[in-house]
């Protein structure tokens, strides 16, 4: 059966449904948890506390312990995002894909001062261990470090979509999820971050990661085609591989 041009068209500018599932459930969670967070709700605290002190390395933990957290952590940084996108952009603008590399820079350079202001806005103070939250003068919620992973795996993944195989997506995905839980927990384990804190973080990273994708028509099949990827038509027939028509 032969698609309309205009059916073609919509689909061709359209979000994909993963992504548009993503964010919606993305969002839904950050808009709970700060609904809960910011009133106190009791049900919450007593989990987030126990969990907290369960998680926790200790006081106690070794110099080596201690670095070997603060290493797995690290990814979450804002320097280390820096140094993975920037030569991102720099290859997209010499690849003519300038708003793939207006939408990757604003991406990542703005998670932090968006994560900043949810934490003065929801004004939580961090897990008080001395070796922990103790440390900190800035607010828990959201994560910084959760929310900046997210947002980096989120953005390298859209980038790298297109150019992966079908057999590679899965495995794929599955690391970058590994790798944003795996510094999401980091943080709860220093003890600077409760589990609500880091599950907001991850949440609002990815949402916004993936509504700025979604403005910049840098999803799958969206306007602005990725080095690699196919280009979206304007009209007609969706191109197969090997440029014949349907």
């Amino acid at each position: 059966m032969t698609s309309s041009p205009s059916s073609t068209t919509t689909r061709g500018r359209a979000a994909p449904a993963p992504a548009v599932a993503a964010t919606g459930v993305a969002l839904l969670v950050l808009a709970l948890l700060t609904l809960a967070v910011a009133t106190g709700w009791a049900p919450l605290a007593r989990l987030d506390r126990s969990l907290s002190l369960a998680a926790y390395a200790g006081d106690d933990r070794s110099h080596l312990h201690s670095v070997v957290l603060e290493v797995l952590t690290a990814p979450g940084l804002t320097a280390i995002r820096a140094l993975v996108l920037l030569p991102v952009v720099v290859w997209l603008l010499l690849r003519a894909a300038r708003v793939a590399a207006l939408w990757v820079a604003v991406a990542g350079t703005l998670v932090g001062p968006l994560t900043a202001v949810g934490k003065e806005a929801v004004g939580r103070v961090r897990p008080d261990f001395l070796r922990g939250g103790d440390r900190y003068d800035s607010f828990s919620f959201p994560s910084g470090h959760s929310s900046g992973i997210a947002t980096l795996v989120v953005v390298v993944l859209v980038l790298a979509w297109p150019r992966l195989s079908p057999a590679a997506r899965r495995p794929a995905l599955a690391a970058g999820v590994a790798l944003a839980v795996l510094v999401a927990a980091t943080r709860m384990w220093l003890g600077v971050h409760y589990l609500s804190d880091v599950v907001a973080g991850l949440a609002l990273g990815t949402a916004w990661a993936l509504l700025t994708a979604a403005v910049a028509g840098t999803l799958p099949g969206g306007r602005t085609p990725l080095p690699g990827g196919p280009a979206p038509r304007a009209g007609g027939p969706a191109p197969l591989p090997g440029g014949r028509a349907r």
